[in-house]
């Protein structure tokens, strides 16, 4: 007589975190090389986006292209000047996304696993999970950082990016059926690492990017205070700049070296006898 499968269910919770969501590739390539393959992946900003990439069957070519990109390639996202809506180009970036993390057509109901991308109403505050419809452009939503990105028009309500509520969502996962969930926080000690010169007033770039940094730090704490992982990673990828795409390689590598220094937790986590 065959034993039942006691295998828990395994989410994966990938945070926000901009250019050190690069860190993301690093973290499931070497989950899958320990022949730990998520059941349920749920994303927030970047994580979003990674979570979507994989799921899709695209994320070595989003590894080519970002392991290959320089920051004038970055650069070409941003329109040459701000209008009311942000500095991204739009039409590159859903390009981008098309190519590299879900195509035109794929919706979120036809993917082979669950997934969630979580987003903020703009007009509300809620904090807003997708789990069906367009996968880009949930994506885009809760990538949509406030003053860079436009917010996105979905249902008559105006989205922008998720880590604005929950930038690490293990709460997501465990709303979706995962018995264990494996995190990835890539806000841990980004507060205080490039401290401004006090004789001078602080650059405007510098304020918005180090204000977002504080707020997605404490907002991570609280959050995953009340609605703990199973196992925490936390990448150290700091030092790399809210915009420093094109340090991917650093990145990628510290999430797979991240994956094997934690690997005998992660073990012990997702397996039962």
């Amino acid at each position: 007589m065959n034993e039942p499968n006691t295998q828990p269910t395994v989410g994966l919770a990938l945070g926000s975190g901009a250019s050190r969501g690069w860190s993301h590739i690093g973290v499931v390539r070497g989950l899958l090389n320990a022949g730990i393959e998520p059941s349920i992946i749920c994303g927030t900003s970047v994580g979003a986006m990674v979570g979507a990439s994989y799921l899709t069957g695209k994320l070595d070519a989003l590894a080519d292209w970002v392991l290959g990109s320089t920051r004038t390639d970055v650069l070409r996202f941003f329109g040459p000047q701000f209008t009311q809506s942000g500095f991204v180009d739009l039409k590159r970036f859903r390009s981008f996304l098309h190519n590299y993390v879900a195509g035109e057509g794929q919706l979120i109901e036809d993917l082979p696993k669950p997934y969630a991308a979580v987003s903020t109403d703009l007009n509300t505050g809620r904090e807003t999970w997708f789990t069906k419809g367009h996968m880009a452009e949930a994506v885009q939503a809760s990538m949509s950082m406030p003053g860079l990105f436009p917010a996105v028009r979905i249902e008559d309500r105006w989205m922008v990016d998720g880590g604005l509520v929950n930038p690490v969502p293990v709460s997501v996962c465990h709303a979706l059926g995962a018995d264990v969930v494996i995190a990835v926080n890539l806000n841990f000690g980004i507060v205080g690492k490039n401290a401004a010169d006090t004789s001078k007033p602080p650059g405007l770039f510098y304020s918005i990017t180090n204000s977002i940094g504080i707020f997605e730090d404490r907002i991570t704490r609280s959050r995953l205070a009340g609605d703990p992982a199973d196992v925490i990673l936390s990448p150290d990828v700091s030092q790399i700049g809210m915009l420093e795409f094109h340090l991917a390689g650093k990145a990628i590598e510290e999430g797979e070296r991240c994956v094997s220094d934690a690997l005998s937790e992660i073990l012990r986590a997702t397996s039962r006898s």
